[in-house]
């Protein structure tokens, strides 16, 4: 990134944005077995920004009654959308190296309160680099000895991700992973297309044409060693923030070398290794860094023709520019795909104060960008400790995760906006949802976004951004219920056909 500057467990048990792992069970005492006993039609997720209700577990039935409300969002079956692939966060080197310094029992109720589709908020998709990002323990790839053939993973891999991602897989064996380089292995860098001089520098440079064969057999390589650890990548970017010179692990890279890149090595590469792993292009904010021969970057690369079976679609962050731009690149290419990959919260916004970001997150990453035509919602960093870190001089030492863990215990875990926004879509919308239309109630300070779930059911997300609640009426046709949303909240609805 650049600096400017659950699930019924979950709910049963946090009612503090900050616990202790493993004190959660005695602070609740009798709550449990009340929210236990909680039935009905309509199952409920409810976080306020003030914390009074931390994603609690709620429940109410259809309504017997003939349905006179005008407060009612009807569902509009018949107005389908894009199917969606699914929500998390970064599982950066730093998050797991976090992870890994817990014990193992709170390890494994952190992660199932975060993945389990059973007992936890059901977080679906997450990232991670291909290499180093700014949030590893040092600037590396796992190449960085000249000559492809010398591809390994390293110790970060071995020693921290691949076991994170392994304990994730055996809670929701599901969760797709998407993969994304900051950087090339510095020899295989130049400081220009023009000179091609050689560029030792974890920082900037550009990818050397000469070069462009062994990089995408790098590709195939890290795809490969993480099935042979039974991972399988389901999506890749050729390149995280292509147009960011700046960060401590950076690559800059045109549209016009990536449409290089990627039609005449990737594609071809992949298709000889029979990967499926899909592709998406740019990975970068809404207005290209302000570059204006970078404007459109993956329509670019769309009109040059490019394969529409591996190359997916494109990537998006929120780090400059408007969310509608997600609109205008699905306007005009509206036979691709978009996702959201990376966000952070950090001192700069005020990150650490949900009665702020709970609200403008969840209206511009999570509906915005669902809104908008994305399959996916990526946040950066799952976990960082209390002193934002480990990060890397020269990347991002501002910034919070989506949870932070206090770095003196490795138990006490405070729950940012971004857990919330991404656990209140995850619960309730499921990998192969499809969003679809809604009518009627449409009252200012008000932002939602309904879904078909491929089990039949239905779910709908809905943020209340007024300073008063609101009784609300769900109708799909078939069934309709009424729930009074509170002021400042976000509320997750399920519920069967």
């Amino acid at each position: 990134m650049r600096i400017f500057g659950i699930n019924i467990f979950l709910a049963l048990t946090l009612m503090l944005g900050t616990v202790a792992c493993g004190d959660v069970s005695k602070e609740k005492g009798n709550d449990e077995d009340k929210d236990n006993n909680l039935t009905g039609d309509v199952t409920i997720y409810v976080t306020t920004n003030t914390r009074s209700q931390d994603f609690k577990k709620q429940a109410t039935d259809f309504s017997a009654k003939s349905n006179m409300s005008p407060s009612t969002i009807r569902l509009e079956l018949g107005t389908r959308y894009q199917t969606m692939d699914g929500f998390g966060a970064a599982v950066t080197g730093s998050t797991c190296y976090n992870l890994m310094q817990m014990t193992p029992a709170n390890r494994t109720k952190f992660l199932k309160e975060t993945f389990s589709t059973t007992e936890g908020m059901g977080q679906s998709y997450i990232r991670i680099a291909i290499g180093c990002s700014d949030f590893s323990l040092s600037e590396y790839t796992c190449c960085d000895t000249p000559g492809i053939e010398n591809f390994g993973l390293t110790s970060e891999e071995n020693d921290y991700v691949i076991p994170i991602l392994k304990e994730i897989l055996a809670i929701n064996p599901d969760v797709k992973i998407m993969g994304s380089p900051w950087t090339s292995p510095r020899w295989m860098k130049v400081n220009n297309l023009t000179e091609l001089k050689p560029f030792n520098s974890w920082t900037s440079g550009q990818l050397n044409p000469a070069y462009y064969s062994d990089y995408a057999t790098y590709f195939v390589k890290w795809i490969q060693a993480f099935e042979q650890q039974g991972i399988k990548i389901y999506s890749v970017t050729p390149q995280n923030e292509p147009l960011n010179r700046g960060n401590s692990a950076s690559l800059f890279m045109g549209w016009e070398e990536q449409l290089e890149f990627v039609k005449n090595h990737l594609v071809p590469r992949f298709k000889e290794s029979l990967l499926q792993t899909k592709i998406y292009l740019f990975d970068h904010n809404y207005n290209y860094d302000n570059m204006a021969e970078q404007n459109d970057y993956p329509v670019r690369i769309y009109d040059a023709g490019i394969d529409e079976d591996i190359v997916a679609g494109a990537a998006y962050h929120n780090y400059g520019g408007n969310k509608s731009e997600l609109l205008d690149i699905h306007e005009k290419h509206p036979d691709r795909e978009l996702v959201f990959t990376e966000t952070s919260i950090g001192t700069w916004n005020d990150g650490r104060n949900l009665e702020v970001r709970l609200i403008d997150d969840m209206r511009e990453v999570a509906l915005g960008t669902v809104n908008n035509w994305c399959r996916g919602v990526i946040v950066w960093n799952l976990m960082l400790d209390s002193e934002r870190g480990p990060n890397r001089e020269g990347g991002c030492q501002t910034c919070y995760g989506a949870v932070d863990i206090d770095k003196s215990n490795y138990s006490t875990i405070t729950r940012n906006s971004h857990y919330y926004i991404i656990g209140h879509l995850s619960s309730v919308v499921k990998p192969g949802a499809v969003r679809i239309g809604t009518s009627g109630f449409s009252e200012g300070g008000f932002f939602h976004s309904a879904f078909e779930n491929p089990d039949g059911t239905y779910a709908c997300v809905l943020l209340n951004s007024n300073a008063a609640p609101k009784m609300i009426t769900i109708d799909d046709g078939t069934h309709h219920f009424s729930y009074e949303v509170p002021a400042k909240s976000v509320i997750s609805y399920r519920w069967e056909k």
